[in-house]
């Protein structure tokens, strides 16, 4: 459940309709073709001894073929889709500088965040529905449920394995002017910089120990703060610029969540200021009722576009699917999602629904 100060309403023009791109569906791979067996006329002494082991060794393959991730085309991204096999290996070096990036993964569709990660069974249960995404509150000091009883790679694994796309966010230290009481323990200290560096640091660790692989998407949760406040805003971009720095140094992608009428505002400002470390992918929020993913007012048109965009239009809603109840916040995007790197094992012990694996759209 949100425990955010709730964004500020705005009437919603006429002209924002609020449509949402239709997420892809997921591809179904062909099967891989069967390699072939050249014959040989006279093999020489012991080759029937190495075709044995060959043998074996082809059938350990398959086993090994048969839990990993689904190819994909190279170099595509799927909206909705899990990464590719090349991409998933390219994150054996996750969280090293320079290793070799995958390419990042998009959705296009709905999403809610709640406080705490439901259980597999909810998350299960709520495959029915409109929902494609959940965000999961990954890390940082400054989380409203800081426990994550079933937070685990083995959850990351089977919620992706089920079909559900994950956006991870890290709620760490607030702007010194930060609206909500409960958040100002959580302040930014008198050294920003190297403040924020830290905490990159703790959430690229934080996503690793998940399962969650390089080049997935980090969001960093900064909760509204006083408008006006020119020191507060200076510390709180001197914060929010040494946090991307650090997680994209580390292969990750710096994403920023806050209220429009806010952070989202001064960012928007320092990016016509041409201010260099700003994220990359923006996560707004105005509780507008209805999504506005492209129609925002404070954004230019064209500011992180294409495939850089969540709207949190709705919060602290109740909704029951599967006979499950959720307090939830709601969201429209079209932007990165993690690439999940945790052991398939964990996957394959929750079966994906038949009804996801034919190509339905969340």
């Amino acid at each position: 459940m949100s425990t955010r100060t709730p964004p500020s309403p705005e009437a919603v023009p006429a002209s924002a309709s609020g449509a949402l791109l239709a997420p892809a569906s997921e591809a179904v791979p062909a099967p891989l073709p069967a390699t072939p067996v050249r014959p040989r006329s006279a093999p020489p002494p012991g080759a029937r001894a190495r075709a044995v082991v060959a043998a074996l060794m082809v059938a350990l393959a398959g086993t090994v073929l048969l839990n990993a991730p689904p190819p994909q085309p190279s170099g595509a991204v799927a909206s909705g889709a899990p990464a590719s096999a090349p991409a998933t290996r390219a994150m054996a070096g996750a969280g090293a500088p320079g290793a070799a990036a995958a390419a990042p993964v998009t959705f296009s569709g709905k999403a809610f965040d709640t406080c705490e990660a439901p259980s597999l069974t909810v998350m299960r249960a709520w495959r029915g529905s409109p929902y494609g995404a959940v965000g999961i509150y990954f890390g940082g000091r400054g989380r409203g449920c800081p426990v994550q009883k079933e937070l685990t790679p083995a959850w990351v694994a089977s919620a992706h394995a089920m079909g559900w796309r994950l956006l991870p966010l890290f709620v760490g230290s607030q702007a010194p002017c930060v609206d909500s009481l409960a958040k100002r323990k959580f302040a930014i200290g008198s050294n920003p910089t190297s403040q924020g560096t830290k905490e990159g640091g703790d959430a690229v660790r934080a996503a690793q120990a998940l399962g969650i692989g390089a080049s997935s998407p980090l969001y960093l949760d900064i909760e509204a703060y006083r408008r006006g406040d020119t020191s507060c805003a200076a510390t709180t971009l001197a914060f929010v610029r040494a946090w991307n720095r650090e997680v994209k140094r580390l292969g990750y992608l710096p994403g920023f969540y806050s209220s429009a009428e806010t952070g989202v505002r001064d960012m928007e400002a320092q990016r016509k200021a041409g201010t260099k470390d700003l994220p990359d992918v923006m996560w707004f929020a105005r509780w507008r009722g209805v999504p506005a993913l492209l129609t925002e007012s404070v954004l230019h048109p064209e500011a992180w576009t294409p495939h850089a965009r969540i709207h949190q239009y709705a919060g602290n809603v109740t909704e029951t699917y599967g006979g499950r109840t959720l307090a939830i916040d709601r969201n429209a995007l079209d932007a990165p999602v993690a690439h999940v790197a945790a052991p398939a094992r964990f996957a394959a012990r929750v079966p994906v629904p038949l009804s996801f694996a034919a190509g339905r759209h969340p």
